[in-house]
């Protein structure tokens, strides 16, 4: 029998699904108005979460990654994304398998299983030296969106940062789905789960150090810049698109939002 504490998680995360999606699903097209902009009924909220967001990235999240940047060798911060990655391809896989896509589960599980058994689970990534392909990130937001879900409407959460209804429950999901978790949780070592989360926080936010501060200072309103690129950027995911036309501007992977986003 599953652990109560498993049970309960589990009711919490289908509530809130069952919320959100309701939610999104009230809506036409993928914005939740039916037009191709950003649905914000909850603008104020959010730019209040959004500035919080936004002063603990100034205060304490850049400045550990620029220390981060400027310390650690870059042979040893390739080591700690690619292990970052690791920790998450089955995650990747699952999603993939979701959404229809062999190829993407295909080439997500060869550099699984190569990177964690002969590159010592991601320290070395033997994949790429073995020439097996590249992958797409894919979470449960995105499956949904697949699936033809809507977004709902646009939410900044604390820490989390950006996301919508349908992202929300599907951070939700790959949360309470992530095997890491699943096995830190069972083992009682939360630190070690926390450390990954902290880890990858940091780890993005060292790269994209320059990104974000050109953003915050050529922005006339660094909220609605945020909230624009996030709705873009998530469209062109889900559509497996890398227009021009999209800028580039990674998110945190889903094991931690429990990340802290450097774009609140």
């Amino acid at each position: 029998m599953m652990p109560a504490t498993a049970i309960r998680s589990l009711f919490r995360t289908a509530l809130a699904a069952t919320v959100a999606l309701a939610l999104a699903g009230c809506a036409s097209g993928r914005n939740g108005t039916g037009q191709d902009e950003v649905y914000d009924p909850l603008e104020v909220p959010n730019r209040f979460v959004f500035a919080m967001n936004d002063a603990a990235d100034i205060l304490v999240i850049r400045p550990a990654a620029e220390i981060y940047a400027g310390t650690v060798p870059d042979p040893v911060r390739n080591a700690v994304q690619n292990i970052l990655e690791t920790l998450l391809a089955p995650l990747v896989i699952g999603n993939s398998l979701l959404q229809g896509d062999g190829q993407n589960a295909s080439d997500a599980t060869g550099r699984f299983m190569t990177n964690a058994i002969l590159g010592l689970g991601g320290v070395f990534d033997v994949a790429s030296t073995a020439g097996i392909p590249a992958y797409r990130t894919e979470d449960f937001g995105q499956t949904l969106g697949v699936w033809g879900v809507g977004e709902g409407p646009y939410l900044v959460l604390p820490l989390i940062g950006r996301s919508n209804a349908r992202d929300a429950v599907g951070y939700g999901v790959d949360t309470v789905a992530d095997p890491f978790r699943i096995a830190t949780s069972a083992a009682n070592a939360n630190g070690v789960l926390y450390s990954r989360s902290a880890a990858a926080a940091i780890d993005t936010r060292s790269r994209l150090l320059r990104e974000v501060d050109d953003m915050r200072r050529s922005s006339v309103d660094f909220y609605a810049a945020a909230r624009s690129l996030y709705h873009q950027q998530r469209n062109a995911s889900i559509s497996n698109s890398t227009s021009a036309g999209t800028p580039e501007f990674p998110e945190f992977p889903e094991d931690a939002k429990p990340n802290i986003s450097p774009l609140r």
